[in-house]
């Protein structure tokens, strides 16, 4: 029988090592041209998913802060960008874990993907509105900028709220599906090692 004090360790090495590889994932973006340029597409959400269904929802929402805790030394947004990316993973991975958790199977796991992906979407309209867009006019963007750069591609769109469903929405949502996406097609192979089992 696997050592308690092991797996506790373990946990903590497998959360260290995800948070890793999640930080340099968020150096790899994808600039889409239909989106403005503030939105890019990135991998960095995939590691804490592992982590979710692995270790549990906790050690995701761990692992979305310790890479944002990181990557604040490399920021160009005076932390605003780290901030609304911890947000969203934490929106995407605990819900997801939690279900997971409680109903363990391929399908129920696709199910909780799905769940986590979509409360990133929504949530990250609320979180965009209300926190991070906000804080972003503290440091010299405002929201009229803002605005701006989604008419530039858009002119149809009239207020903040629109902008967001609009873009940010469908945006955030794929964004979660790539995760899921990977997740699926490793999680099976890597699982036992990351929970310590294959160790």
């Amino acid at each position: 029988m696997v050592n308690k004090s092991y797996l506790h360790l373990w946990r903590i090495a497998m959360i260290a090592m995800l948070s890793a590889v999640g930080t340099v994932l968020m150096f790899f973006t994808i600039k889409l041209p239909f989106m403005p340029s503030f939105l890019s597409l990135d991998f960095s959400d995939f590691p804490a998913l592992l982590a979710s269904f692995s270790l549990g929802p906790l050690s995701g929402v761990a692992v979305c802060f310790f890479k944002n805790l990181i990557h604040l030394f490399f920021t160009s947004t005076a932390g605003v960008g780290e901030l609304s990316n911890f947000l969203l993973g934490t929106l995407f991975v605990l819900p997801a874990g939690l279900i997971y958790r409680r109903h363990k199977g391929r399908g129920s796991a696709l199910l909780a993907s799905l769940v986590g992906a979509l409360a990133m979407a929504a949530g990250g309209v609320l979180t965009n509105y209300f926190i991070v867009y906000p804080l972003y006019g503290q440091i010299g963007m405002p929201t009229e900028a803002i605005l701006g750069m989604y008419q530039t591609i858009l002119p149809s769109i009239q207020n903040l709220w629109q902008a967001l469903l609009v873009f940010n929405l469908p945006f955030t949502f794929g964004k979660g599906l790539c995760s899921v996406l990977l997740t699926f097609l490793i999680y099976k192979k890597i699982s036992p090692i990351l929970r310590g089992k294959a160790a």
